[in-house]
């Protein structure tokens, strides 16, 4: 890609490789008023609900906003660390780690920013914080492995609504999916070997993705092919064969039908078969939340358990672990 070598216009500083490293977002607080800002912000992204917006709207704010953030926040305060929120922790020490180990790989001056689609840091600021370093080429890596409308396009849709307002726009590469990559499936890999060799293997190992509604599958959207392209590429860096690991979907809400198998479901169906040692991964998420934390490590561990399963172990996201960090530098510089 052709780069400009002059200076940015005002700015003497020298030119600069742009890195916004992107995840989703996180409240600024585990309280209710927090809690509602971030969930309006996030369900009213058309990306993310596909309804007739009026109807969504008042839906939204008539019921929604009224009744689920003093739920979430209570939620949000069983995870909450005295950092504050796990996802925005880890994403600042991913963040850290990516600028120490780009610093030593590349030839030119570089600078991570990290921005969160929704809430804060927002990624007008991020992209604000880079023009200032004089970033004259900047590289967006949103952090979910898997492409989906509902995530890495809303992402790119924020970042054109960004730069649609400045004069001088960077060289930009957007990164929409890294689900196959090599370095991502063996740091996935030696994760969990990691975790085995201090917990043992499981009869099962479940590689849990969070959901989309099924229409949005079949209306095009590539997310459940890409993780299941993951699952396989995972399961056999592994060396497991087709009965010791399966693919679900997890984090539904609502009424209409989602992709399929549900993680909770497909627990419970293990448990009442007998299956007593179980470990689930989640691929498709890089960096420990809600989700992963509440929702895979203590509420589907209940599900299992209580369907007659005795053995229950999430292995964590990669956060900012070397291997990751490596994977993340190798899918940027490519």
């Amino acid at each position: 890609m052709a780069q400009y070598h002059g200076p940015f216009p005002g700015n003497e500083n020298p030119e600069t490789l742009g890195v916004l490293l992107v995840n989703l977002g996180t409240p600024d607080a585990p309280t209710t008023t927090d809690v509602r800002r971030y969930l309006a912000q996030f369900l009213s992204d058309p990306r993310v609900i596909e309804m007739p917006r009026l109807l969504w709207m008042l839906i939204l704010h008539g019921i929604i906003l009224r009744t689920r953030p003093a739920r979430s926040a209570a939620t949000y305060r069983e995870v909450w660390t005295e950092q504050g929120s796990p996802l925005l922790t880890i994403s600042r020490e991913q963040e850290t780690a990516l600028q120490q180990l780009l610093e030593q790989k590349m030839e030119q001056p570089v600078k991570v920013e990290l921005a969160m689609r929704y809430g804060n840091p927002s990624i007008a600021t991020g992209l604000e914080q880079l023009r200032q370093t004089n970033a004259r080429r900047v590289v967006v890596i949103p952090l979910y492995p898997q492409y989906s409308a509902t995530t890495t396009a809303s992402t790119f849709d924020a970042i054109s609504r960004e730069l649609q307002q400045w004069r001088w726009i960077p060289d930009l590469e957007f990164i929409s999916h890294y689900h196959d990559h090599p370095a991502y499936i063996q740091a996935l890999a030696a994760s969990v070997q990691d975790y085995w060799q201090q917990h043992g293997t499981p009869e099962k190992l479940l590689m849990s993705f969070h959901g989309i509604p099924e229409d949005y599958h079949t209306a095009g959207d590539p997310y459940p092919d890409e993780c299941r392209t993951t699952a396989r590429l995972l399961a056999k860096e592994l060396g497991l064969n087709d009965d010791q690991w399966a693919v679900s979907f997890q984090s539904r809400i609502g009424r209409k039908e989602w992709v399929k198998p549900y993680t909770d479901e497909l627990l419970k169906e293990w448990g009442n078969k007998g299956i007593s040692k179980v470990h689930v991964i989640c691929p498709g998420f890089p960096t420990d939340c809600l989700e992963t934390i509440e929702e895979i490590g203590a509420e589907n561990r209940e599900y299992f358990i209580q369907a007659g399963g005795s053995d229950y172990h999430y292995i964590p996201a990669l956060n900012s672990s070397a291997a990751h960090i490596k994977a993340l530098a190798e899918i940027i510089t490519g």
